[in-house]
């Protein structure tokens, strides 16, 4: 998920921000009584470094709808023989007891 204003402050206070815009306006931001908001350069760092994050994972969320399906991939590695000799008894017998029809 892209990261929000809202999100580093969360982050920030351990989730004390209980709702608020998602745009930078900490003044928004409802807190608990007596609670002190961080401050909004804190804020700007904090959104920053997540920005970073969310921006390094790029190739990840290109990738993602490319892959085939999990169970796909998982019926595969079953079939060519790739996985444990208990991990292939316990998926043969879900095979065994649900077969695909014919």
């Amino acid at each position: 998920m892209k990261p929000t204003y809202f999100k580093a402050v969360q982050i920030l206070t351990d989730n004390k921000a209980l709702h608020g815009p998602t745009n930078g306006e900490i003044e928004k931001i409802v807190f608990p009584e007596g609670f002190t908001p961080p401050q909004d350069a804190d804020i700007k760092t904090k959104l920053a470094e997540l920005q970073a994050e969310y921006d390094a994972q790029e190739y990840a969320r290109t990738r993602k709808p490319e892959y085939p399906d999990i169970g796909d991939q998982l019926d595969d590695l079953y079939h060519k023989g790739a996985f444990s000799d208990e991990m292939a008894v316990k998926i043969k017998a879900v095979k065994d007891a649900h077969p695909k029809p014919e």
